[in-house]
């Protein structure tokens, strides 16, 4: 089982760099492209607070999301919000999440999160730290990838090889950093892709954020990966 109780540590932690780095913009500054297509930071910083208040609507049994329209809609409405209006929701909704994981609970319990995901409650608090420091990198204010803590970036890159494995859309692929490897993809028989790098650029890779030119490939071409 997953240490839900570090994890909440590390999320407000992530949290609060977060908040730090934004609170040195202005209000020109959240209407600014993010690296996210389509998505201003206000869109990151709305999507960051919504979906804290989403997590502990698991956490307390209700549905994460009402629908995918909805959850959009509240994304589309508070992105143009001044920046400190959006830093205090981050921080009131961060509160909240932290107060909802710090209940006694069974654990061990599956919960449902989108499009019908399921999973542990206990990895709840992991893939709220993703959230954090993914998009904190979105923002493009100066926190690469490189910065991620390295257990997070490992953690991350293990959740990823996890979720493509088995992918019939995936190839059977071993990846490495060159001290660690992982296998993923379909698990079809047929020759296995090869991908060599820094663990930056294969978590980059693997979360989209990055398109793998700085990848060493042996075996085949460098997978295309389906959208998370």
């Amino acid at each position: 089982m997953a240490d839900h109780v570090r994890d909440l540590a590390s999320v407000r932690e992530a949290t609060e760099r977060l908040l730090t780095a934004a609170a040195k913009w202005n209000n020109d500054s959240v209407a600014e492209p993010s690296r996210l297509p389509g998505w201003t930071r206000g869109h990151v910083l709305a999507h960051l607070a919504r979906n804290a208040d989403a997590l502990v609507n698991v956490f307390e049994g209700r549905v994460m999301y009402v629908s995918q329209e909805a959850r959009d809609a509240d994304i589309e409405r508070d992105a143009a919000r001044p920046l400190d209006v959006h830093l205090a929701d981050i921080g009131r909704t961060a509160a909240r999440l932290q107060e909802a994981g710090a209940v006694p609970a069974d654990w061990s319990r599956t919960v449902e999160l989108r499009n019908g995901v399921t999973d542990s409650v206990s990895r709840v608090p992991f893939r709220r730290w993703i959230e954090v420091e993914l998009h904190h990198v979105d923002l493009g204010i100066g926190y690469e990838l490189e910065d991620l803590p390295a257990e997070f970036a490992e953690r991350e890159i293990d959740f990823l090889v996890e979720r493509f494995t088995g992918h019939p859309e995936v190839p059977p692929t071993v990846i490495t950093d060159g001290t660690r490897a992982w296998s993923t993809g379909s698990g079809a028989a047929g020759p296995e892709v090869t991908v060599t790098g820094p663990a930056p650029e294969l978590l980059g890779w693997l979360a989209g954020r990055r398109e793998g030119s700085a990848l060493h490939v042996e075996g085949g071409a460098l997978p295309s990966l389906p959208p998370l």
